[in-house]
């Protein structure tokens, strides 16, 4: 079925075409007619807000929270399609399915598609924990990106080729050297842990990479529209006015966020955390513990969250025309801050409590 549909000019599949592919075979082999009319009967109670959470430690402080309620009378309290809970419930005026997608972006991408297919969905609020980008935010503060991109999307250059060297099949539209490149050469040091220039002109085998946008096929309108229409997209926006309501949320003194995440002072954090509206979060299947990579991202893309699901999340969003906002509570200074260790292995329970309250607060805005 793949090799049928993949184009004759691309050597491997992209991610959404693999996500594609992945969610055709979940809701023809995993959703029995049996749980089709428990979704129908589920849909009659629409529409839902979509809350889209990675993990089960993420999750946890959304169902205790004392804005989350039980689902109304008539909804079950979860149903289970294709390996996915999703539970029902309200938050505020807003009735809400919540589903836990699982680590990456193709278990992200493939569970939001699955919630936007069954359910009456009216927009979707993601929620988790991020890697910081930014030394100038501080960890336990929450991120709320305007634009996200997929930055493990590459083709990687040939030994020999540079930067002025065309890209394989590039010339037919399937691939760009407009988003810039990592060039491993760059990061060559010697014995004495600095960069090496001399051995950096020698080159290295693994050369660079170029990073690329996503090929994305937007839903089309029944009647209108061209399907399978390719488009690209790198930076993905949420929605404006989703974006515009969470200028509330930095408002000081309306969100009291957890700053110790335990007893005594040294899991305390120097300040209180705060909101804060940026312009840009990236994600990919990678766990980025790298200084140099972490600072990399943020000289190439300007981005401060850095994660493993959002981007899927949005840009399946944003091929189905759904609202799309992201709030990501910062775990760690990605590759290192003051701890010899990781960051996030204390804080990241924190984190995820301040992510969930941002979100709870931010579903009270939505009309």
């Amino acid at each position: 079925m793949l090799a049928a549909i993949m184009s004759s000019t691309s050597r491997r599949p992209p991610f959404s075409l693999l996500l594609l592919v992945a969610v055709s075979c979940a809701a023809a082999a995993a959703v029995p007619e049996s749980t089709a009319r428990s979704v129908r009967r589920a849909n009659r109670h629409g529409p839902f807000l979509g809350v889209v959470v990675p993990n089960a430690f993420e999750m946890e402080p959304l169902l205790r929270s004392p804005s989350f309620s039980p689902p109304a009378k008539g909804l079950p309290p979860y149903l289970d399609v294709a390996g996915r809970r999703f539970r029902f419930g309200a938050i505020g005026q807003h009735k809400v399915v919540v589903v836990m997608t699982g680590l990456g972006m193709l278990n992200s991408g493939v569970t939001t598609q699955l919630l936007l297919t069954l359910f009456d969905v009216k927009g979707v609020v993601h929620l988790g924990i991020a890697g910081n980008a930014d030394p100038d935010r501080q960890i336990g503060d929450v991120a709320v990106p305007r634009y996200w991109a997929h930055t493990g999307l590459w083709n990687w250059q040939r030994y020999g080729d540079g930067p002025d060297s065309e890209l394989a099949l590039e010339s037919s539209g399937d691939y760009t050297r407009r988003l810039g490149s990592l060039n491993f050469t760059d990061f060559i040091v010697g014995a004495d842990g600095r960069p090496d220039p001399a051995a950096a002109a020698a080159g290295n085998l693994l050369n660079a990479v170029w990073y690329q946008p996503e090929e994305v096929f937007p839903a089309t309108t029944e009647g209108g529209g061209a399907p399978e229409s390719r488009a690209h997209a790198f930076w993905a926006p949420v929605d404006a006015r989703y974006y515009e309501l969470s200028r509330e949320l930095e408002v000081e003194g309306r969100l009291r966020l957890e700053r110790c995440a335990g007893s005594g002072n040294g899991t305390c954090l120097p300040r209180p955390p705060v909101v804060a509206r940026v312009e840009r979060g990236c994600s990919a299947s990678v766990f980025v513990d790298n200084a140099a990579y972490r600072e990399f991202l943020r000289s190439r893309f300007g981005v401060t969250a850095v994660d493993m699901e959002t981007a899927a999340v949005a840009l399946v969003a944003l091929q189905q025309g759904a609202p799309f906002i992201a709030v990501r509570a910062l775990s760690d200074l990605a590759g290192g801050g003051a701890a010899g260790s990781n960051e996030a292995g204390v804080f990241a329970p924190l984190a995820a409590r301040n992510a969930a309250a941002v979100a709870v607060e931010l579903i009270s805005l939505i009309p």
